[in-house]
């Protein structure tokens, strides 16, 4: 049989770079959202019957927890790992979306993120990176959670292009941390050596039990681009029809991951 597989390192994010890319990302969504014409807000997206006017709301949900978790006391300890951040969440999602619904029917989309990141710039900059913030689904380091708004605005900046058709920059921190969690989910949901997922610039990961290679280029290997790699881990895309389109090269007889995915939906 072979070693069992060691669990790897919890990956470190920096928390002055976090920070700053949660801002960004969230200046690039506050810039799409207010050229948005009044019609476009009806637009379906490809998030069930959510409209744009919905998608707009959860974004200002999603950056908004960071101030409403700052305004609870102060949680006695971290309880959610950074990488069981979005297992842990699945559960969640029907409040999620009673919750987006009523923020969508109370509020203009614009004003309300607006209001969102205004506030996010407002309570962020005094607290400490491992200060504990309540959150959903259990409270969480600073820095952490701040990891988790990333993969947010980043997945629903995708959501928001694919509905709209605008161009929305990608601040290249959050686009790494988002692709850094989620190859790190990956490997704690399949833990092994004998695969590896490359997804360059920003994430090598080993998975999947069976033989661990010592030298050399391993025989299994899986390789992707970024945004590819987003979604299919978040279930916007397939294994199957990536790796019709090219978007995916997978070599050796243990390179099919598509199994696993996606990690979250």
């Amino acid at each position: 049989m072979p070693p069992a597989a060691r669990k790897p390192r919890a990956r470190q994010y920096d928390d002055q770079k976090t920070r700053a890319a949660v801002t960004a990302q969230l200046d690039h969504l506050r810039d799409a959202v207010r050229g948005l014409a009044p019609e476009q807000f009806a637009l379906p997206t490809r998030l069930g019957d959510w409209t744009v006017r919905e998608l707009v709301a959860h974004l200002s949900m999603a950056a908004g927890s960071v101030a409403r978790g700052l305004e609870q006391p102060v949680p006695p300890r971290a309880e959610a790992a950074l990488v069981d951040w979005p297992s842990a969440a699945g559960p969640l999602a029907s409040s999620v979306d009673d919750r987006t619904r009523a923020l969508a029917d109370a509020h203009d989309p614009v004003e309300l993120l607006e209001r969102t990141a205004d506030e996010l710039a407002r309570v962020l900059p005094p607290e400490p990176g491992d200060r504990v913030i309540a959150a959903r689904p259990a409270a969480m380091r600073l820095t952490d959670f701040l990891v988790t708004r990333c993969l947010e605005l980043v997945v629903h900046s995708d959501d928001l292009s694919a509905a709209t058709g605008l161009r929305i920059p990608y601040d290249r921190q959050a686009l790494a941390a988002t692709t850094r969690l989620l190859a790190d989910v990956l490997a704690a949901k399949a833990p092994g050596n004998s695969v590896e997922v490359r997804v360059p610039p920003f994430a090598v990961v080993q998975c999947v039990e069976g033989p661990r290679h010592t030298r050399g280029t391993p025989p299994n290997v899986v390789e992707t681009d970024p945004m590819t790699w987003l979604r299919l881990a978040t279930g916007r895309t397939t294994w199957a029809e990536e790796l019709d389109a090219a978007t995916v090269s997978a070599s050796g007889e243990r390179a099919d991951i598509g199994g696993y995915l996606p990690l979250l939906s």
